[in-house]
């Protein structure tokens, strides 16, 4: 035989070799290393970003996916043993879809319990009461086949017009930490993980991909810091969410400062941090600054990521940097550990305890001449549209598809309050033709609020010696 020939042969006897070497080489949570090893560039660099929308729309779609609804999925390697896992939106609740296509799933449902929203929940200032709210969204999470919440969000009421106030505890970096390290660690306590967001000084929504947040270094670790430092030091969550805005004219998603100096090096964060659903920027800029996975994701991403370490642009081992914390946090989700996911939760136990959750946060400001409480058996005339058609949560990503919701007509019948009934077809009239549209997506995310029925004063005058009491919503 021919050198050349026999070189050849021997060159192919190693590579086959290395492929059965690599075909039984399977993730395991102490073998991380070992894997990081054996992985391709390209295998790197596809685990560091995400599966695009593929599970958020693949309720609307009819996509295969194992949690339809869900914000969304890493990618995974099959020959290395590496799944995919599941990330789940949102504060008040797990936000994914409640119907599920397929023959298996006939006769089922998937609803979650609407939780009190952040600012409801800072209103206890009970750490105890958070983190059972915390257990509950995580058994809920476990169920259902997710693997990490994207919440708490923990930004600061700064701004009155921020559309995501809801979502968030308080204008006071205190106790907002205090609140986000409980709810944390009671989600963890089942082996779910979470994503504290976003990070940071994202504190409005107004041009929120490109707006850049100008803070002095005394006042950002004094307010848009500190709650999060308290989160991380107490409860160590799996992963933190970096935020779309700019901090100082830098992107919070490709800053070295706030990822790895602040983050990691000053507060001893070990976990994964992950990009809010923004568009394609610098990847690589991302993976040097300390970004770990780049959501949603897109194919192009990967690409970026493959030619950049080829050309030198990207050392392959800042690459190795993220792809060992992504197998990191793989490892410790249900998915991967083969955790049983009963499809059931306790939703009448849960909706309980969200009720007497809120009762807790629930605040009276004022209660001129004893107004409150109602006594029974009163007449009474609801105004206002969400009397009747009630935005129970936000929108997006905080919203939850919950089995029903309780409008105020409907609590104040059961609790035996004798509602106004034409008034109250007068507003049910107004809602048939008025109401949001509800699209498939607003099925998904939620609808806005419906908007407001103008009054005549000779209505409002009509209706007040037939009852004892108005209550506007």
């Amino acid at each position: 035989m021919k050198l050349f020939h026999k070189i050849i042969l021997a060159a192919t006897f190693f590579m086959w070799l290395g492929t059965v070497a690599s075909a039984q080489l399977r993730l395991r949570a102490d073998n991380v290393e070992e894997v990081l090893g054996a992985m391709t560039v390209k295998e790197k660099a596809t685990i560091v970003v995400g599966a695009g929308y593929k599970s958020m729309v693949a309720a609307v779609i009819g996509l295969d996916v194992p949690t339809p609804g869900a914000a969304g999925m890493t990618r995974g390697v099959s020959r290395l043993g590496i799944p995919q896992i599941v990330l789940s939106d949102g504060p008040a609740g797990v936000r994914i879809a409640p119907i599920r296509k397929g023959r298996e799933n006939k006769g089922k449902t998937f609803y979650c319990t609407g939780f009190p929203v952040g600012t409801l929940l800072a209103c206890s200032w009970n750490t105890e009461l958070v983190e059972n709210v915390g257990v509950g969204i995580g058994e809920e999470a476990l169920a259902y086949g997710v693997d990490v919440m994207l919440s708490p969000g923990m930004n600061l009421h700064r701004n009155p017009l921020c559309g995501r106030n809801f979502e968030y505890f308080s204008e006071d970096p205190l106790l907002t930490g205090k609140m986000a390290a409980a709810y944390v660690r009671g989600v963890q306590s089942n082996g779910v993980g979470t994503s504290v967001k976003h990070f940071a000084a994202n504190n409005q929504e107004t041009n929120r991909f490109a707006n850049d947040s100008r803070v002095d270094e005394e006042t950002l670790r004094e307010l848009y810091l500190k709650g999060f430092e308290i989160a991380i030091k107490e409860s160590q969550p799996w992963t933190v969410m970096a935020s779309y805005n700019k901090l100082n004219g830098v992107y919070a998603q490709a800053d070295p400062f706030l990822l790895t100096d602040v983050l990691r090096g000053e507060w001893g964060f070990k976990g994964l941090v992950m990009t809010d659903w923004t568009g394609k920027r610098t990847t690589s800029d991302q993976i040097k600054a300390g970004d770990d996975l780049m959501e949603p994701g897109a194919k192009s991403q990967i690409r970026e990521l493959v030619r950049k370490v080829k050309k030198g642009e990207l050392e392959e081992s800042t690459l190795d940097i993220s792809a060992r914390r992504v197998l990191e946090l793989v490892v410790k989700t249900p998915t991967f550990n083969g955790t049983e996911r009963s499809g059931a939760p306790d939703l009448e136990a849960h909706a309980a305890f969200s009720r007497s959750a809120a009762e807790e946060g629930m605040v009276l400001l004022k209660n001129d001449e004893g107004a409150l409480p109602l006594a029974p058996g009163l007449r009474v005339a609801l105004f206002g549209t969400a009397s009747y058609s009630l935005l129970a949560g936000g929108t997006g990503s905080g919203h939850v598809n919950r089995p029903y919701i309780v409008d105020v007509e409907d609590g104040m019948i059961r609790s035996g309050y004798q509602v106004n009934t034409e008034l109250s077809e007068i507003y049910h009239d107004y809602l048939k033709k008025n109401a949001p549209r509800k699209t498939i997506m607003r099925k998904l995310m939620g609808a806005p609020a419906a908007p407001e029925m103008t009054l005549h004063r000779s209505v409002v005058e009509k209706f007040e010696p037939l009852t004892d009491v108005a209550v506007y919503t």
